[in-house]
């Protein structure tokens, strides 16, 4: 599985209805509305990197709305929800 991290500009005045039209996209985990130099981050997860290209290129960067994109691909996930799951593993009483 990969991730990735697609940071989004947006015209302002669109961004609850591009936000809504990312997160209805195959691939696409979740949308954030965020502070910052950016207007939303998405979180692209898909089974192979020319999957990613079919997300991003072709279908978000293409959504009316969407400004400029810029992608950040994951190599690893550290996560401490992920280590509490591991820990709590047989501590069951």
């Amino acid at each position: 599985m990969l991730t990735a991290i697609v940071l989004i500009d947006s015209d302002a005045a669109r961004i609850p209805e591009v936000a809504a039209a990312i997160a209805e996209l195959p691939g696409v985990s979740e949308v954030y509305s965020v502070t910052g130099e950016v207007d939303l981050i998405a979180m692209v997860r898909v089974r192979e990197h020319d999957d990613l290209a079919d997300v991003i290129a072709d279908k978000v960067s293409k959504i009316e709305g969407v400004i400029r994109t810029q992608t950040y691909i994951a190599f690893r996930t550290y996560s401490q929800h992920d280590l509490e799951q591991a820990f709590a593993l047989g501590l069951e009483d």
